[in-house]
């Protein structure tokens, strides 16, 4: 942690965090192709969601990518139109319900798995393809998380998301 032990910053980064829940899953099978939305998925350790292009990229940091739903309103409004859909942002996980910055540097139970929060999301150049004029804009600092998966498990709609520790 960046800020000294017992500081009132580091005490507040380590504050409750209110358990989120997986609203929508999503695989891509290859690059370009559509989003494939499931019920349920595997994760395994050390490469990802099974099925997705992005398994078996080894100890790579973007195994799994995750977004808040309340994100896809946020881009949606900043579009001016109705949220945005899961599949336009081609990210595995939306989670409700919870501040996924809040995982900065943590771990964090999804289902089954524990996984590790490695960094931001950041858009593509192809948001302006997908969501129109403005999307690359719209996305930032609204694009999500990237994660490695640490114990494999499986993931459900409607299962906890929880922050591991203090």
């Amino acid at each position: 942690m960046p800020f000294p032990a017992g500081s009132r910053l580091a005490s507040l980064l380590d504050a409750p965090m209110r358990p989120g829940r997986v609203a929508w899953i999503g695989l891509r099978p290859a690059r370009r192709a559509p989003m494939v939305a499931v019920a349920e998925a595997r994760l395994s350790a050390g490469t990802g969601l099974d099925g997705d292009r992005y398994a078996g990229g080894g100890a790579g940091t973007r195994q799994v990518t995750l977004i808040a739903a309340e994100h896809l309103a946020a881009i949606g409004a900043f579009l001016g139109r109705e949220a945005a859909r899961p599949e336009e942002l081609r990210r595995n996980v939306v989670a409700a319900g919870a501040n996924l910055l809040a995982l900065k540097g943590r771990r964090f139970r999804l289902g089954d798995a524990v996984l590790e929060m490695t960094g931001e999301c950041h858009p593509c150049s192809r948001m302006e393809e997908v969501l129109g004029p403005g999307g690359y804009n719209a996305v930032r600092g609204q694009g999500g998380i990237t994660a490695r998966v640490l114990e494999g498990g499986t993931l459900r709609l409607g299962d906890a998301l929880e922050r591991l520790g203090g």
